[in-house]
């Protein structure tokens, strides 16, 4: 690494100084300068020289996640001015589509910046010549993607990092029919934001925007109590977290609305809290981010425990186990028992999941006579399903409701799951029971993931070479029958950087491997299922055993194969 910054690096630097619109980046940039130019310590001239060289070694790129990172200073990062741009780009492609409309709606969540970012994004709407309209507060990404149908806007906005790290923040983009952008779109608006000249030539404008009222809400909150039947159980205690996130009056009232006991909910995760201070990771997948849930499930002794992620566009789900304590379904469990339950109901239309999602939902669907479709990772494709009427993926998202939420949606799906577990425990019986009926009747589709999280992205490029190099040809004692190179796309998918093996052996019915990177954070993510036949009820639980083995097995296999053992 060299001894001091280069002229075109401190050149750039100097440059994104000179425009920066936040007091807070531009003192962050401005030590770092000092640090880099003056007379410290070479080895603190040298990490001055990495920190600034992070920050401006490239840019965010804007696409079909919007865009997601880390805040700080420089085009590398999250901060007022990449989203002034982004903004600009999003509306130039407003304007450049008329037929869309010209209403850009912008909601938020109670992430450092988050508000900040919004209002920049309807100072440069309206400097546009557009209108803009922002949701009265923090509120679930759910509530924006309802309000945009709901208001037939031309676009939305959405100032989150879902469930990212604290340090992260992102700008999610939808149009006017309620999904998220995918291209051509976003190479579209990429565009437009790559035309741009200085900062100081985007207008903005110092009002003229309308902050939206109640009413939006109160909307949403009637459409998300249609999704129940009016004459459905409600006797159902809950435990409930919104992991420091903005879910908790949400929630509450849309279980109010829908006529079920108030939730007992978590306090020390109660409060909207940017810093997430009782978890490493704000994800009710990531280890110890439910912790306090159970211990307070342990105490209260609830029917079950729900979780939304800090947007609540997702949904967790955790039930109690034999011997006292709870057990976090997987999504793939949630998502089979939410389509299982509405093709009870009688629902029509297409049934939708993803490559990475239990192949279960297809024959749940079959069965009840419905469409099924498979998509690649993401709602933004899931949504997009040729007359979709419930979708889920494994990464707990699922919408329940596509006429109102045209995205995953963590607060109908909690009403969705609560409704079924209701009607259940009216007979006696649990949501386990019914994974129970759905194994015997299907065979026990067992999934699990190996999920790795990189400091050098590097690593993920090294593990797909490897794999693409030296294709495996046996994991766990199954045989590779065939392998998809995702990159060329098929006949049913676009494009992708990623794998999938087709196994067969003795021990399973089918199994199936999905390998690819992960497009919102720095991790290899590995999908991984095993259907096993079950004989009888009896057999359940050595044939969870059985699948158990056999998927940490896999999971061993693979990580080996692709030199991350």
């Amino acid at each position: 690494m060299p001894k001091a910054p280069t002229t075109d690096l401190l050149d750039r630097a100097r440059a994104w100084l000179a425009e920066d619109p936040d007091p807070q980046t531009h003192d962050e940039l401005a030590a770092l300068l000092a640090a880099a130019e003056g007379p410290e310590a070479e080895s603190e001239e040298r990490i001055a020289w990495s920190r600034l060289a992070e920050r401006f070694d490239g840019r965010l790129q804007f696409g079909t996640a919007g865009l997601r990172g880390e805040l700080g200073a420089g085009p590398m990062r999250m901060n007022r001015a990449v989203v002034i741009r982004a903004a600009a780009g999003l509306a130039a492609y407003v304007r450049d589509n008329p037929s869309l409309g010209d209403l850009v709606v912008i909601g938020y969540d109670a992430r450092h910046k988050s508000h900040d970012f919004a209002l920049d994004t309807a100072a440069v709407v309206v400097g546009a010549g557009l209108r803009a309209a922002i949701l009265p507060r923090p509120m679930p990404t759910p509530v924006l993607a309802y309000a945009i149908r709901h208001l037939g806007a031309a676009a939305g906005v959405v100032v989150t990092a879902s469930h990212n790290p604290p340090q992260d923040n992102g700008y999610k983009v939808y149009l006017g029919d309620g999904s998220q952008i995918v291209p051509p779109a976003d190479a579209d608006i990429a565009a437009e934001i790559d035309a741009l000249g200085a900062l100081a030539d985007i207008p903005r404008a110092a009002e003229g925007w309308t902050v939206l009222g109640e009413d939006v809400l109160d909307a949403y909150l009637t459409r998300a109590a249609s999704v129940l039947d009016a004459s459905g159980p409600r006797e159902l205690t809950t435990v409930y977290t919104p992991l420091h996130g903005v879910g908790r009056d949400v929630l509450l009232a849309a279980f109010e609305r829908a006529g079920f006991p108030a939730p007992t909910v978590v306090a020390e995760q109660a409060d909207p809290d940017p810093d997430f201070p009782t978890v490493a990771f704000p994800n009710p997948e990531e280890p110890g981010a439910m912790d306090l849930a159970f211990a307070a499930a342990r105490a209260a002794r609830p029917d079950l425990v729900i979780a939304n992620d800090p947007d609540a566009d997702r949904c967790a789900v955790a039930v109690p186990t034999h011997d006292g304590d709870w057990r976090m379904l997987r999504g793939d469990e949630v998502g089979v028992l939410l389509g299982a339950a509405l093709a009870a109901k009688g629902a029509t239309g297409v049934f939708a999941t993803t490559i990475v999602s239990s192949t279960l939902l297809g024959k749940i669907a079959a069965d009840a006579g419905l469409g099924y479709a498979e998509t690649l990772t993401g709602f933004k494709w899931i949504s997009r399903a040729d007359g979709i009427r419930y979708g889920y993926e494994e990464a707990l998202g699922y919408c329940v409701d596509p006429d109102g939420v045209r995205d995953k949606d963590g607060i109908t799906a909690a009403l969705q799951i609560a409704e079924l577990a209701a009607d259940l425990k009216r007979h006696g019986r649990t949501l386990t029971d019914l994974l129970d009926d759905l194994a015997l009747t299907h065979g026990l589709h067992a999934t699990d993931q190996l999920s790795v999280r990189v400091d050098d992205l590097a690593v993920i490029t090294d593990a797909m070479a490897a794999l693409r190099d030296k294709p495996p040809v046996e994991l766990a004692g199954l045989t590779v029958t065939h392998t998809d190179d995702l990159t060329a796309g098929t006949p049913d998918l676009p494009p992708t950087d990623g794998l999938r093996y087709y196994l067969t052996g003795p021990t399973v019915t089918s199994a199936r491997i999905v390998v690819r990177p992960s497009g919102t954070e720095p991790k290899l993510k590995c999908y991984i299922e095993a259907v096993l036949p079950v004989a009888a009820h009896a057999a359940l639980p050595a044939t969870h055993e059985q699948a158990h083995a056999l998927l940490t097995t896999l999971k061993h296999d693979l990580a080996a194969a692709a030199g991350l053992a």
